[in-house]
C-alpha cells in the first residue's frame, strides 16, 4: 500500500508523502471498540444454550459486518489515499481496488490556499486547495495534517521550480544582445 517509487522520473525526489489526517480513523476505531464490546457483552450476559447461543451468533455476525463496513473499509481508504509532493509535481492518488491519480506539474500551479475549521485547528489539520492551469481547475485535498506547514512547503517548491525554469537577468541580457546583433536564438544542430 506504499506509494510506488517507480512513478517518479529520474531526477524527481519526494519532498513530502502524506495520508489524510488521523482524525479520519476516529470513527472506525470507535466502531471497532463498540463491536467488540457488544460481542463480549453478548457472551457474558446471554445464556450459553439454546436461544442465547443463536442470539450470540447473530450479534457476532452483525458486529463483524459493521466492523468490515465501518472500520476496515475506511481504514483501507485512508491507507490508499496519498498526497505526494515532489520537486516537479503534486501527485494525488486514491483507490482501494481501482485507482485514480492526478498529477499537477508545479509549473501549472496558479494558486493554493488553505482552510481550517475550529476543530481542525485544534487537531492540526485542514483543507488545502490547489488551483492549476488546465481543464480540471481546482483540486481539494481534505484533512491534510499540518496544513499550514504543507502550504508553506508547497509555496517553496513551486517558487524553486519557477526559479529553476526562468531566465536570470544576465541570461536575459545575453539573449537581448544576441537578438539586437541579429544572431539566431538557437543554433541548429549539425
Amino acid at each position: 500500500m506504499a506509494f510506488p517509487e517507480d512513478v517518479l522520473t529520474q531526477d524527481e525526489h519526494v519532498v513530502a508523502h502524506l495520508h489524510p489526517h488521523w482524525k479520519a480513523l476516529i470513527r472506525p476505531v470507535v466502531v471497532l471498540v463498540l463491536a467488540v464490546a457488544a460481542v463480549v457483552a453478548g457472551l457474558v450476559l446471554l445464556p450459553s444454550s439454546g436461544v442465547g447461543t443463536v442470539l450470540g451468533y447473530v450479534i457476532a455476525a452483525v458486529a463483524l459486518a459493521l466492523v468490515v463496513w465501518l472500520s476496515i473499509w475506511p481504514y483501507l481508504i485512508w491507507r490508499t489515499t496519498h498526497y505526494l509532493f515532489t520537486n516537479e509535481r503534486v501527485l494525488l492518488q486514491k483507490g482501494v481496488f481501482s485507482r485514480e491519480r492526478r498529477d499537477i506539474p508545479l509549473g501549472r500551479i496558479n494558486d493554493h490556499s488553505m482552510n481550517q475549521k475550529f476543530l481542525e485547528r485544534l487537531l492540526g489539520c485542514g483543507t488545502l486547495t490547489i488551483e492549476s492551469a488546465g481543464e480540471r481547475g481546482q483540486s481539494v485535498l481534505d484533512d491534510i495534517p499540518g496544513v499550514e506547514k504543507v502550504q508553506t512547503m508547497l509555496y517553496e517548491i513551486v517558487e524553486a521550480n519557477h526559479d529553476k525554469h526562468s531566465l536570470g537577468d544576465g541570461e536575459m541580457r545575453e539573449i537581448m544582445a544576441d537578438v539586437a546583433e541579429g544572431k539566431p536564438l538557437r543554433e541548429e544542430p549539425k
